[in-house]
């Protein structure tokens, strides 16, 4: 699954060289990797569900048979990591736009909070939902959400013999100096399991999502 990375706190497989951040992956001058990925996940929206499109009359696909748009904005996330779960939550906006301004009208739409691990497996889904409220009159409508989840500690946490394989210092013109840690595939595999992502999107239909891939 593609998806957009708005807050990059756990992905384990960037090596950044350039300005440093917690959770990076970064390499101290070509010596080794000073430091690792924390154990918080990283929270993103997958590609093509951080909008949805409603038309009226429902089939219809023309522009002028738009009736609301929504997308998801102004992503945040906090995260506790200091018992044996993660506790990870993602706050964001939900703005909305509607064709019709004639009297108040409520829209509410389902979205998804997910937790995948290594990138492809899903090992948690929620499904929530958002309500904008428009005033007589206005075009424009927004509303805050979030979702969130628990993650086991233990699981996000590398081993520590990869831990070391990793951030091991080594001198320049050593064999080893030229082999990348991470091209290990036993490393990159430890790598990938343990690292997790909180995603967030739309709850969208088959038709809405094949309408926001193909726009």
């Amino acid at each position: 699954m593609k998806f957009r990375t708005v807050v990059i706190a756990g992905l384990g497989a960037a090596v950044l060289s350039g300005c440093h951040h917690a959770g990076d992956l970064v390499v101290d001058e070509g010596i080794g990797i000073t430091a690792l990925k924390t154990t918080c996940p990283a929270v993103g929206i997958p590609d093509f569900t951080g909008d949805v499109t409603l038309f009226n009359p429902p089939q219809a696909r023309t522009a002028d048979a738009i009736d609301v748009t929504a997308s998801m904005t102004d992503v945040r996330t906090t995260c506790d990591d200091s018992g044996d779960k993660v506790y990870a939550v993602a706050n964001f906006e939900v703005v909305g736009q509607r064709r019709n301004t004639q009297g108040a009208r409520s829209v509410t739409l389902p979205y998804f909070a997910t937790v995948t691990r290594g990138g492809e497996t899903v090992v948690a889904k929620k499904v929530g939902t958002v309500t904008l409220n428009f005033a007589d009159g206005q075009a424009r409508a927004q509303a805050n959400a979030s979702g969130s989840a628990y993650i086991d500690k233990a699981a996000a946490t590398l081993p520590p013999d990869i831990r070391d394989r990793i951030t091991r210092k080594r001198r320049a013109g050593d064999a080893e100096a030229a082999i990348d840690p991470l091209a290990q595939p036993d490393v990159r595999a430890a790598v990938n399991r343990a690292s997790f992502e909180l995603l967030v999107g739309f709850q969208l239909t088959d038709d809405q999502l094949k309408y926001n891939a193909t726009r």
